[in-house]
């Protein structure tokens, strides 16, 4: 028997998903004469995304999941991490022999993940972060298991599940393997990013180890000295619990520390710098650092990924950061006496990056290209080559706001096998955050629709990330403490509008007749909106990952409590200013085709939001599908399984290519 007819919306999927090859990451050798970086590569048979480490253009790792690669000091061995423990779900760090012969050794061995890994400078020690398990870990299932004990806010993370008896620590171990690993950080508090002091005698990190972290919402950066496992007392914070400091990179003299982060905890969004504190006994408050890219005022936090400046010399740094679509990188002044140069430019993402040794290595991507390497401005990888000749590029275009004070970046893709004498259907999408942005990067969502047949529109409406600090905070909650804003569905609503408006004004292919809309996160919540304030607008929307109730969002995600720094009064002491922006309050008013999509281990808008929208529209006998994904979280769309990516793509576009067919 023959097997069954794949779909068109089938082969597209799969052809934009199996096999789908990119450069993730990037290492340059403390000389600069080799490159290190990892190669990702998406199995649908498997079911699984293979990495490999690969040195100047040649995989060096034969493992499935083989990452963070990390130079010895002296360029002689390079460190990565595995997943090579006879356990399920071991993660193992190995040292490969690079300029020698030699055979690969394990390192250690950790039961739930590792990563940052940072080689000391004298090459006795490698440091990197590990979660911590508790005790009912080691239980056959969860009917061993003693009951959880909640005390903190933030226990259970979207993608991470609970936290708080897992919590990320600092670990050291032995390069040469003849030692046992060591907990520098034992305890209850979170860590991430690690660096080294020059003499080797202490690391840096970011954590919240104060005990009002959870309803401050602060995060500090730490030193944390090689011996602290057994000096507790020895660990001191580097700031004054007064920000949001992440990413630290000590100084090549070791007198100072490059971050990245911002001082306003009671405001998100807000535009992350890069801040530079010296190394001191005292904590530095926020307004004694150096906020040395304050002059560009644009986030320094990418939506494409985000590593910790690199120092070059004492004086100045290299960082990514966002500008309208595009994401750069720069080199910054670390006294601020100069406003941040661009090292590249055009129509591109810098994803990562790294420089040592006066070489510069890139992972670049642009929207008809998934990331490639490039060392000193030459590429040097061509694994994306099976996928690109199929890719389609895009136009970019401004729209003026609707009280024409500024305009609005958008972008146009035209379908495959495109005609200019005919009219196709058009799907406008919105993007989560929303202080994120669309732009000059591989978007698998925009080359599927277009191969599909769409027309498809997307912008930059007010909110989101890529703009000044006025932009990105134009929709704060309207009782804002700091900077009061309109609220989500207000102006960025209006931009969003102008964006479709204009695509349909200038391009005459576009049909009006056949308009659909879709999004995620903050997106989905703009679907939503829409769909119950401007139905007459599209045809069919599809409301993925929502967030429908303001309200209930903030009592059941996994940062509750957080959204406060957007809306401005909490939850219980001003409900009322979380109804009024819910889009479920005017659900009665929606009566077109919607289609809804929700992971059930969706941590961040949890599956209920969607519940709540799908039970009110099937009441009011509103036509609606819903479809929830087993096993995925809030990252189905761009970290799920292949097959369920495959899935949801399936989804969208048969449902769409139904709801907008030419009548």
């Amino acid at each position: 028997m023959s097997e069954p007819t794949k779909s068109a919306h089938t082969r597209i999927a799969e052809r934009l998903i199996d096999q789908r090859a990119q450069v993730v990451g990037v290492a340059v050798s403390p000389d600069g004469s080799r490159v290190a970086s990892v190669v990702a590569t998406t199995s649908l048979e498997h079911n699984t995304t293979y990495t490999k480490v690969w040195i100047d253009g040649s995989p060096v790792t034969g493992g499935e999941h083989d990452g963070n690669p990390t130079w010895s000091p002296d360029g002689r061995f390079l460190a990565f991490t595995s997943r090579r423990g006879e356990k399920k779900g071991d993660s193992t760090l190995h040292v490969l022999p690079v300029a020698e012969p030699g055979e690969t050794r394990q390192v250690c061995t950790m039961p739930d993940g590792l990563g940052d890994v940072a080689w000391s400078p004298d090459g006795a020690w490698i440091a990197f972060t590990s979660r911590t398990r508790d005790e009912r870990y080691t239980k056959p299932d969860a009917s061993w298991q003693s009951p959880r004990k909640v005390e903190r806010l933030f226990s259970r993370l979207n993608g991470e599940d609970w936290v708080f008896d897992r919590p990320n620590h600092v670990y050291v171990v032995a390069a040469d393997g003849t030692s046992g690993v060591r907990n520098l950080t034992p305890g209850e508090f979170q860590h991430s990013g690690i660096d080294w002091l020059p003499d080797s005698s202490a690391v840096v990190t970011a954590a919240s180890r104060h005990d009002t972290w959870d309803t401050d919402l602060a995060t500090d950066i730490y030193l944390v000295p090689i011996d602290a496992d057994e000096h507790p007392e020895s660990i001191r914070s580097l700031t004054a619990h007064d920000g949001e400091y992440g990413s630290p990179s000590v100084s090549p003299d070791g007198t100072s520390v490059a971050f990245i982060g911002h001082s306003d905890l009671l405001t998100l969004p807000v535009n992350a710098h890069i801040g530079i504190i010296p190394i001191g006994d005292t904590p530095v408050s926020a307004n004694d650092i150096t906020w040395a890219s304050s002059a560009l005022d644009r986030t320094f936090y990418s939506t494409l990924g985000t590593r910790n400046p690199v120092w070059e010399g004492s004086s100045t740094l290299l960082a990514v950061a966002e500008d309208r679509g595009d994401t750069h990188l720069y080199r910054i002044a670390a006294d601020g006496s100069a406003a941040p140069d661009p090292l590249t430019s055009g129509p591109l993402g810098v994803a990562t990056f790294d420089a040592a040794g006066g070489t510069l290595a890139t992972v670049e991507t642009t929207i008809d290209r998934p990331g490639e390497l490039f060392v000193d401005g030459e590429r040097r990888s061509n694994v994306t080559a099976r996928l690109t000749p199929r890719l389609l590029p895009w136009e970019k275009f401004t729209v003026p706001t609707a009280d024409g004070a500024d305009e609005i970046d958008a972008w146009i893709m035209r379908p495959a096998d495109f005609d200019e004498s005919s009219t196709y259907p058009v799907l406008l999408n919105v993007h989560g955050g929303p202080f994120t942005q669309y732009g000059e990067y591989f978007f698998d969502e925009a080359q599927a629709q277009a191969a599909a047949g769409f027309v498809v529109v997307l912008g930059n409406p007010r909110g989101g990330s890529g703009r000044h600090t006025e932009w990105g905070q134009a929709i704060l909650g309207p009782k804002h403490p700091i900077a009061p804003g309109t609220g989500w569905g207000s102006v960025d609503v209006d931009d969003v509008l102008s964006i479709i408006d204009g695509a349909l004004d200038r391009y005459a292919f576009c049909d009006r007749d056949r308009v659909g809309m879709l999004g995620g996160s903050y997106g989905g919540f703009m679907a939503t909106w829409l769909a119950a304030n401007h139905g007459d607008r599209f045809r069919a929307f599809c409301s993925e990952r929502a967030v429908n109730n303001l309200l209930s969002e903030e009592w059941s995600s996994d940062i509750a409590t957080a959204f406060k720094t957007e809306h401005g009064p909490s939850h219980i002491d001003d409900p009322q200013v979380y109804t009024d922006h819910s889009p479920i309050e005017k659900v009665r008013n929606i009566d077109k085709p919607m289609l809804l999509i929700h992971s059930e281990e969706d941590w961040r808008c949890p599956i209920v939001q969607a519940e709540e929208l799908w039970i009110a529209l099937k009441l009011l006998g509103r036509e609606v599908d819903f479809y929830r994904f087993p096993g995925e979280n809030h990252e189905l769309s761009r970290s799920g399984s292949p097959v369920h990516r495959v899935q949801r793509f399936e989804i969208i576009l048969d449902w769409f290519a139904d709801k907008l067919a030419a009548h």
